[in-house]
């Protein structure tokens, strides 16, 4: 019988298939909702560069319900797994690897919208031979493989309703592997989405996971497209409900001002960013996730009792949504 962690040729050219589909989808979709298209940049890593590959990056720009919204696809081989990768799996430092994903993060123009982030993806790397291996016969380490992703929501402000139904989908999208998954893989997103040199949490959360194969290669794929597959369902109601609210120019600088939590938290904590960068990656894609403006206040305090300062004290620390 086969490892349920190896990865196998078939299964990688299916999980390909699965996440660049994904992406069109989810463009599609997006497309259609904004009433702009998105641009579409197709490239690849060279052979003489040390991370190979290639991906396709769709972003739109300027759109009339998203100021911002990039859905990256990658495929990548490298060399050496960057620290990022290997910190909960030592044993695979210095081990050649292989990673496909699609990661996406979406800044709305209304404030009451809030900002989403899902990504999906899976890693394959081969071990380092143990000494003495490569004089015995089918000794040669054989590669394993794994998933990761999830899917988190960061308000500008906050409302129970629509987190309630954003969590709900997190939790439909994962009760058919078994009912103890949702309640993990939420606090693997709270305590993972947190500022820590902030004691604040990025957004109210959602879904997260990595390194995860513990139901069979098979199984665990199924669970990550049902993952992939219940964004567009667990997103687009919220913007559909929030989008045509009316806002001013105090919204507008407290989304702004929050912005800016989210991109010190993707430059200073982010696994993700942090793998792209280190492996060698394209600058340009990895930080598709950053909003067009952003802004900072020296000790920024919302008044007491505002919507604002309600998201710090109602929304952000962790609880049970559902």
């Amino acid at each position: 019988m086969s490892d349920p962690t190896t990865s196998s040729p078939d299964l990688n050219l299916r999980v390909r298939t699965y996440l660049m589909g994904l992406q069109q989808r989810i463009v599609a979709a997006l497309s259609e909702l904004d009433g702009a298209s998105f641009v579409l940049d197709a490239w690849r890593k060279e052979p003489h560069e040390t991370l190979q590959g290639d991906g396709v990056t769709q972003i739109l720009e300027g759109g009339a319900i998203f100021e911002r919204a990039g859905v990256g696809f990658s495929h990548v081989r490298g060399p050496a797994l960057p620290p990022s990768a290997t910190h909960n799996r030592p044993e695979l430092n210095g081990a050649a690897f292989e990673a496909m994903g699609v990661s996406l993060v979406f800044h709305p123009r209304n404030p009451y919208v809030p900002i989403v982030h899902m990504n999906v993806r899976m890693l394959w790397a081969t071990p380092l031979a143990s000494p003495g291996d490569s004089g015995t016969l089918g000794a040669r380490p054989q590669p394993v493989a794994w998933f990761g992703g999830g899917m988190d929501l960061t308000p500008c402000y906050g409302f129970a309703q629509d987190a309630v139904a954003f969590h709900r989908s997190c939790k439909d999208a994962l009760t058919p592997f078994g009912a103890e998954l949702y309640p993990r893989f939420k606090k693997w997103c709270d305590e993972y989405f947190f500022l820590k040199h902030r004691g604040e949490a990025r957004g109210i959360g959602g879904i997260f996971f990595d390194d995860f194969c513990e139901l069979g290669l098979e199984r665990s794929f199924e669970m990550m497209q049902s993952v992939g597959d219940s964004f567009l369902g667990a997103y687009l109601p919220i913007v559909h409900l929030r989008h045509a609210q009316a806002y001013g120019e105090r919204e507008r600088a407290h989304q702004l001002y929050r912005r800016g939590r989210y991109v010190e938290f993707n430059l200073v904590w982010d696994r993700g960013t942090h793998f792209g960068l280190q492996s060698g990656g394209r600058t340009e894609s990895i930080l598709l996730s950053m909003p067009p403006l952003v802004s900072w206040s020296y000790q920024h305090q919302s008044p007491p009792g505002s919507p604002e300062a309600a998201l710090l004290t109602d929304f952000l620390p962790r609880r049970d949504w559902i």
